[in-house]
């Protein structure tokens, strides 16, 4: 399981385990499994997804940022 933290200015949109998580990265879209390397990349306007215990989850983001070190996801979003 990945630890995700996603972060807004307003507020934190989302702190839990998950099992996947797909961003918007300046390149293309790529998708952040368990034992996923280190990482930091910068994210486009589009949609974060992530699979949670309850469910897959969207959400609309303007643009950001994503870290990946350990099995920890942080994502600084913009809405």
């Amino acid at each position: 399981m990945l630890k995700l933290k996603i972060v807004s200015p307003e507020k934190i949109e989302f702190d839990g385990e998950v099992e996947s998580v797909l961003v918007p990265g300046t390149l293309g879209s790529f998708e952040i499994l368990n034992n996923h390397a280190p990482l930091v990349s910068s994210l486009n306007k589009g949609v974060v997804e992530y699979k949670a215990a309850d469910g897959k989850h969207r959400l609309d983001i303007v643009a950001g940022f994503v870290s990946v070190k350990r099995n920890e996801v942080n994502v600084c979003v913009e809405l």
